[in-house]
């Protein structure tokens, strides 16, 4: 069974840091484009990063930029994003997803086929 598996939500303080991870469970990190996404309450779901299968490029939602980082680990087949000053409109489920007929600029405008369980993100004030 393809699986998306997400770690590492909490609760973290309005300017700290959080980083949740994404590892695959019958699926190969390594071969495609990935993405992370996240929805709060009420919200559509809204991609914030995207990283190219090489890793080589990245790109972020303008809400996110400049404060969160996607990257991945070869060796260890896992997707991160490192969430620095955060503020309490980040309060999400944060997923990551991918389609295997993505390039990493995809992620903008259309919606992956495969995602995770997700993992929640609280930011208190």
């Amino acid at each position: 069974q393809v699986q998306l598996v997400e770690s590492g939500g909490g609760l973290v303080l309005a300017g700290g840091s959080l980083g949740p991870s994404c590892a695959g469970s019958g699926l190969t990190l390594n071969h495609y484009a990935m993405g992370w996404a996240r929805q709060a309450l009420g919200e559509v779901p809204e991609v914030v990063a995207a990283i190219s299968l090489t890793g080589a490029d990245t790109d972020y939602a303008d809400s996110v930029k400049g404060r969160f980082t996607i990257s991945r680990d070869k060796a260890e087949n896992t997707v991160a994003l490192q969430m620095n000053s955060v503020k309490p409109e980040d309060t999400a489920v944060y997923y990551c997803a991918t389609d295997p007929f993505f390039a990493y600029g995809n992620f903008r405008n259309k919606r992956p086929s495969v995602w995770g369980q997700g993992t929640q993100v609280t930011v208190s004030s």
